[in-house]
């Protein structure tokens, strides 16, 4: 296996990571920025305002995109096995 063959592999793992998380880390990032928004209009600072509205989020993600996101990380590993013996170079 040569350093090309490496990188590819690499790089299709960390492109597909990136996909996965996506979806979570934008709606986390967007609901913590409304509940942030949120808490300096009120001068709220209970940290319990930020904890439950993400962790709703992410179930809600998850729901909502996880059947997306296990297809996502099946088809990957199901190529990922089949190109095994290309890899080695057999």
């Amino acid at each position: 296996m040569d350093a090309d063959t490496v990188m590819t592999v690499a790089h299709e793992m960390l492109w597909v990571t990136l996909k996965l998380a996506a979806p979570i880390l934008l709606s986390v990032l967007a609901i913590g920025l409304v509940v942030a928004m949120f808490q300096a209009a009120t001068q709220i600072n209970e940290m319990t305002l930020t904890f439950v509205p993400k962790l709703i989020v992410i179930a809600l993600v998850l729901v909502l995109a996880g059947h997306w996101m296990l297809r996502l990380l099946t088809e990957y590993t199901r190529q990922l096995y089949e190109n095994i013996p290309g890899l080695l170079g057999g």
